[in-house]
Parts: structure tokens; C-alpha cells; sequence
């Protein structure tokens, strides 16, 4: 039995706490990597930069918006375990993790590819806020593809 739901295999689970903690890494993760790649205006001339603004920009209200199902779900002291809810849940994780983890790792390549042109393409200043993006990025992949599993092994268990 876990603290969060009253059933066995909930942590983690929408309506949960730790799935507000999830979430809320999550919106904070998807924020700074925006703010990142978005400080400069030189990013539109990257296909892989745009795609990573894109996607951040989705994370972040589908990560709020469920923080806030959590928050009540919480204060209620009822964790929602409606098998639809879940199962779009699930879906809308296993959806935006791969696509974030594309976007964090098509991100990378191309940080590298303009390290290696040793600056020519890219200020140390600039590279380096576009390296802090993409590592945002992967921390905000890591934690919506834990949220993922967490929700999907709950899924299945019912």
C-alpha cells in the first residue's frame, strides 16, 4: 500500500504526489529550456531549435494543466482513476516524451555540429544557453517518460 492513493502501485500515478512532482519538474524543466533557446533571436535559423520551442511550448500546459488535476486531487483525497482519463494520459506522456526526446537529442546533434565549426556558426555565449536548452530539454524528457511509465504500469495493472 502506498501514502499517495491507498493502493498498491499509485506513486506516480495522476492524483498522486509524486505525480505532482512529476509534473511540476516537468513545467519547470520545459520553462527554462524555452527561455534558453528562446533569449536569442538566432534560433528561427535552425530547424531542430524551432522543433525544440515547439515542443516545449506543448509540454508545458499539458504538464500545468495536469499539476493542477494532481493539486486537486490531492486536497480532495481522491486521486483520479478513471481508466479513460488514464489511458489519454498515458497516451498524451508516451506522445510528448518521444517527441521531446527527438527534439532534445535533434538539438544536440546540432549544438555539436556548431561547436565543431569551432565558433564560426556560433559564439561560445550563444552555443552555450543553446546547450543549457537542450539539457532542460532532456530532463524534462527523462521526467514525462517516468510520468509515462508510471501511469501505464498503473493502467495495465487495473
Amino acid at each position: 500500500m502506498d501514502h499517495a492513493g491507498g493502493r498498491a502501485g499509485a506513486v506516480g500515478t495522476i492524483g498522486s504526489a509524486g505525480s505532482l512532482g512529476l509534473r511540476v519538474g516537468q513545467a519547470v524543466f520545459s520553462s527554462a529550456s524555452l527561455l534558453f533557446m528562446s533569449v536569442g533571436v538566432e534560433f528561427f535559423s535552425y530547424t531542430a531549435f524551432c522543433f525544440l520551442v515547439t515542443i516545449m511550448g506543448l509540454v508545458i500546459p499539458w504538464s500545468c494543466t495536469l499539476a493542477m488535476i494532481d493539486v486537486y486531487s490531492i486536497f480532495m483525497g481522491c486521486p483520479l482513476r478513471v481508466p479513460g482519463v488514464m489511458f489519454i494520459v498515458v497516451v498524451g506522456d508516451c506522445v510528448l516524451s518521444l517527441v521531446s526526446f527527438a527534439a532534445a537529442c535533434s538539438s544536440a546533434a546540432v549544438i555539436d555540429l556548431l561547436l565543431q565549426f569551432h565558433g564560426s556558426h556560433c559564439s561560445p555565449r550563444l552555443c552555450g544557453r543553446y546547450q543549457l536548452s537542450a539539457m532542460m530539454a532532456f530532463l524534462s524528457w527523462f521526467l514525462t517518460a517516468a510520468s509515462a511509465l508510471f501511469n501505464f504500469w498503473f493502467l495495465a495493472s487495473r
